[in-house]
């Protein structure tokens, strides 16, 4: 049988693209370098929480309990002093500039009324333009203050019910353990989708595939020997992005290798099926490239990689379930982090499964009916 298979004109098609792909260095480079870059790019810079916001405080009272309120924002990383100013129009300036984020004013009478026992405000003022910043920045300040105020008061409150949190399957509360996930369907979303595309675009532009069409192949032979090499470099790129994920940023593996490797490679098919009906629609390289990307970035805005899906309006929120990147998304999640397998996921290997099939099929009818 494996003499039958060495043999066969199907094989001879594969070893061709075997040796077409390893001439190709752009190629290679495009398999690894993006994928790697992106992964730590994405891994590192992407974090929604929030340190060294640049402070102003204009201190009108001039004291004791004024300079140890200052001293409570910033005795942690959320809030550095960057200026103390004398108006509250400089304060104004420097926020509308972009240059301090959070501004506080402390009123002259704040020494008088704490002294009396009286209620005492301060203005705080924050710059709205990034909402995510703002709110994170409210909520720090407003805990500040609370619990400054509670230190001068003297007052030890027991509330009635105390809450215990524990967090499950991300204890240190890493960022990146949510962003890798999704950056890694992101990554073989795009270099999937893109490197099928281009290599068959290519062998249009040279003629190659004019070629094939008087050698005694058979369509679905042809189509098959490219698809193969090329999942086997992109599963080359499952183990890489898994490994930078793994090793560089410390991102546990809790559940079955196995299952992963499998949905991963049916997810593959679904970027080497975009991939393939793109590259028959398509013309040339560029057309390609700039296709793809008008393709892949709504995948990827409704995936959850980035955002919560949950967080989306309703109608997006539902139409994220057409999204295969989502599925994979939550396998990922699922599988390296929570460490659950298909009872728990068969719902979206069922969706990748679906996809995998509609979109190779129809790839492949476009393409028999091009090379025919």
């Amino acid at each position: 049988m494996f003499n039958w298979f060495f043999g066969s004109r199907f094989w001879a098609l594969v070893r061709k693209e075997i040796n077409q792909i390893l001439r190709n260095k752009q190629l290679i480079v495009l398999l690894v370098f993006p994928p790697t870059v992106q992964l730590l790019i994405y891994g590192f810079a992407l974090n929604p929480d929030v340190h060294y916001l640049k402070m102003g405080v204009v201190d009108y009272a001039k004291s004791y309990e004024s300079r140890e309120l200052m001293s409570a924002f910033t005795e942690n990383r959320i809030f550095t002093l960057e200026k103390v100013l004398s108006s509250e129009k400089e304060l104004g300036q420097l926020v509308e500039q972009g240059k301090i984020t959070v501004g506080i004013v402390i009123p002259p009478e704040l020494n008088r009324n704490l002294t009396k026992g009286n209620q005492s405000e301060i203005q705080v003022l924050i710059d709205g333009v990034d909402a995510n910043t703002a709110g994170i920045a409210n909520g720090y300040v407003s805990q500040i203050v609370r619990q400054y105020s509670l230190k001068l008061s003297g007052q030890s409150l027991s509330p009635p019910i105390d809450t215990q949190v524990s967090f499950l399957y991300n204890p240190g509360l890493s960022s990146s353990w949510f962003f890798v996930p999704g950056v890694i369907g992101l990554v073989l979303t795009l270099i999937g989708s893109i490197v099928s595309s281009v290599t068959l675009v290519k062998e249009k532009d040279t003629g190659t595939l004019e070629q094939l069409l008087m050698t005694p192949a058979e369509p679905w032979e042809i189509l098959l020997s490219k698809i193969v090499p090329l999942f086997v470099l992109l599963m080359g790129d499952v183990f890489l992005a898994l490994g930078l994920g793994r090793f560089v940023f410390g991102i546990p593996f809790q559940g079955s290798f196995l299952l992963f490797l499998v949905l991963s490679a049916l997810y593959l098919f679904v970027g080497i099926g975009v991939g393939i009906m793109l590259a028959t629609v398509c013309q040339s390289q560029q057309q390609v490239v700039l296709t793809t990307f008008f393709i892949n970035l709504p995948m990827v805005q409704l995936s959850g990689a980035i955002a919560p899906v949950e967080t989306m309006p309703e109608f997006f929120y539902y139409l994220s379930w057409l999204n295969p990147l989502r599925h994979y998304v939550a396998i990922v999640r699922g599988i390296l982090l929570k460490g659950v397998g298909l009872e728990a996921l068969w719902m979206n290997a069922v969706m990748l499964a679906i996809f995998a099939i509609l979109l190779l099929t129809i790839s492949a009818k476009k393409f028999r009916s091009q090379l025919s």
